[in-house]
């Protein structure tokens, strides 16, 4: 899968990232900073139903979203420095509860997620231009 955007094409962008993957349930995004990993994972909780507010969970590491169909956890494993203060933090017990989870920063703990996991690069071709990749 390759999808390349326009930052105002975010939501048609996020629709055929679902479309693409209807089953899969852990989804890693590797990514610059500011490349637009939290921003994307925000429309993709919104076309989800997510009502609550979606921020980026850089200081608790993760957040939890409810939706229609379940619970979605946003994870950002950035501040962590190895997959040993990830399992402290219970990100192996969320990556494997079967719920949805969205993570950004996953180089931080490679080890601990489960097989299936999607791997996906995020990369701003411009100010406005997004791509996204399967790794």
């Amino acid at each position: 899968m390759e999808l390349r955007f326009h930052l105002q094409e975010i939501g048609t962008a996020a629709r055929e990232f679902w479309r693409q993957f209807p089953t899969q349930r852990v989804f890693a995004f590797h990514g610059e900073m500011g490349a637009g990993k939290t921003t994307f994972i925000h429309t993709l909780c919104s076309l989800k139903g997510v009502t609550d507010t979606v921020g980026s969970p850089t200081f608790s590491i993760i957040n939890e979203y409810q939706y229609p169909g379940g619970e979605i956890f946003h994870i950002d494993l950035y501040r962590l420095k190895d997959e040993e203060e990830a399992l402290r933090a219970g990100v192996e017990d969320v990556l494997y509860s079967g719920a949805l989870c969205l993570v950004e920063w996953p180089d931080r703990a490679p080890g601990i997620f489960p097989p299936g996991t999607v791997e996906l690069r995020i990369r701003a071709i411009d100010r406005d231009i997004r791509e996204i990749i399967v790794i």
